[in-house]
């Protein structure tokens, strides 16, 4: 992978954004420079502000920046270029529709309009800003200037999730060279199935205010593109959801990374108690009737410490060195996650977590396993959000290969054996809460931001060696020691 100067940064800026939570400081390093001359440029937003999400473009280096109220153009060194306020609005989150499509008697409130998602859609120049106002309407805008181009909230598929959490919604674009791109939206469902999917795929049509943006891939009376969770779910987990962490392309999938509730019996006991499983959730591309989607459990142990709560992802491929140590192609895919302890807190996970490498390949393998045993009638659909999860599977004559995309039988389906991913670090005190990596000269890195605000590089991914770097006063929840930068790489 080639390296170009806005790596610095997508690097940085991405990972001390997310590591901070809702902060309103950015930080990047931006040139390299030896460690007594490094410098840090910085970019506040409001006081009243936090940031969400954000984005580069690959191409230019710009940065966007999705913000509680506000989307932020910035340069690749933080500076302001062009903002577009998204709220504050008259509403209120039981308004469905929303007040903007008809009259609502609910008592409407100034409401902030926090950014959900934030996609670049390269194909045609356009930034897709999401927020929690209006049942989660989107904007359109134009990347060059913020300009409007369309936001559609005529139609119930206009509305894409009403959490106003800032995580609640995960989105993957799957482009063609011919033909309108397809976005895949998972997001939490917040007691609402009956109003939103959990997973749908979505028309990006190449006019943005054509009458088609965001409808179903394919709708008719019995089958769409989309996965509801059934009512009943909810008789048995009051309060179930589906929380999506992570998402991403490759190969013929879409794949997202979700933490789910489950009831589960401990060991020697005869009652019930709610955990966290993280799962990994695996759809093709052309699957317009969803009957691909499988869900696979993953997690991580370590001196025999279970890591079961997954905090974050990313995708990277695995790089010469550390796909000789592994075993794979410098160019096969591996998932860099982080997990926290235990399975049984969500909001408070606690500090203890570990960094882990899984190979997809090897994901891939046990979900074609899993496919192929089903089909020969073997086992349950065994999907835990499933009242009906015990339903036989069915047996037919065909060849399930890697590219299998599932029928109308046997769906969705779930895995039983959790795939346990390769440990490369712990960490006991400063919980990591996000991660990045990037394939340099061969050499595998790994960058994990903290609770605390700290960003570390993990050993056994490369060869570089360890520099701290003061990064700003801890009152403003950035302050970051940098371990180890790309910099200090490109000397070796």
């Amino acid at each position: 992978m080639k390296a170009m100067p806005w790596n610095w940064t997508c690097l940085l800026s991405h990972l001390l954004m997310v590591g901070m939570g809702s902060s309103t400081l950015l930080t990047r390093q931006p040139a390299p420079l030896s460690q007594k001359q490094r410098s840090f440029v910085t970019f506040r937003g409001e006081p009243t502000e936090g940031f969400n999400h954000l984005v580069v473009d690959e191409r230019t280096g710009h940065i966007y920046l999705g913000a509680v109220n506000r989307i932020y153009k910035l340069s690749s060194d933080l500076k302001v270029l062009v903002t577009h306020e998204t709220g504050p609005d008259e509403d209120n989150p039981k308004c469905y529709p929303p007040r903007i499509v008809q009259t609502c008697n609910e008592p409407l409130t100034t409401t902030n309009n926090v950014n959900k998602m934030l996609l670049i859609d390269y194909k045609e120049n356009r930034l897709i800003a999401c927020g929690s106002l209006y049942q989660g309407i989107c904007k359109l805008l134009r990347l060059e200037d913020l300009f409007k181009l369309g936001e559609p909230y005529h139609k119930k598929e206009h509305y894409l999730s009403g959490v106003n959490e800032s995580g609640s919604v995960f989105g993957v674009i799957v482009s063609y060279s011919n033909l309108d791109d397809k976005l895949f939206i998972a997001t939490a469902v917040d007691g609402k199935p009956e109003y939103f999917p959990t997973i749908s795929s979505r028309k990006l049509t190449k006019n943005s205010e054509a009458d088609g943006m965001f409808a179903y891939v394919f709708h008719d009376e019995f089958v769409a593109s989309m996965i509801k969770i059934p009512s009943d779910t909810f008789t048995i987990i009051p309060d179930f959801d589906i929380y999506y962490v992570y998402g991403f392309s490759s190969g013929n999938f879409v794949y997202f990374l979700t933490l789910q509730p489950e009831m589960v019996s401990p060991p020697g006991s005869t009652t019930k108690e709610q955990v966290y499983t993280s799962k990994l959730v695996r759809l093709c591309k052309e699957d317009t009737a969803f009957n691909s989607y499988v869900e696979v459990p993953i997690g991580c142990e370590r001196s025999g410490v279970e890591y079961r709560l997954l905090q974050a992802a990313y995708l990277s491929k695995a790089g010469a060195m550390l796909g000789r140590t592994l075993g794979v192609h410098p160019d096969d895919d591996l998932l860099f996650t982080v997990f926290s302890k235990g399975q049984k807190r969500k909001m408070k996970s606690l500090d203890e977590s570990a960094l882990c490498i899984f190979i997809l390949k090897q994901i891939n393998d046990r979900i074609k396993e899993r496919l192929q045993s089903c089909y020969r009638g073997e086992g349950t659909l065994d999907l835990a959000w499933l009242k009906v999860k015990d339903i036989p599977c069915s047996s037919a004559l065909l060849t399930i290969d890697d590219n299998f995309c599932g029928l109308d039988m046997n769906a969705p389906l779930g895995v039983s054996d959790m795939v346990r991913g390769i440990p490369v670090f712990t960490e006991d005190r400063d919980r990591m809460t996000s991660v990045i990596a990037y394939v340099y000269k061969n050499h595998s890195l790994a960058f994990v931001g903290t609770k605390s605000g700290k960003l570390k590089k993990m050993p056994g991914t490369s060869l570089c060696p360890t520099l701290e770097l003061p990064m700003g006063p801890r009152s403003h929840r950035a302050a970051v020691t940098l371990e180890v930068l790309f910099s200090s790489c490109s000397s070796n």
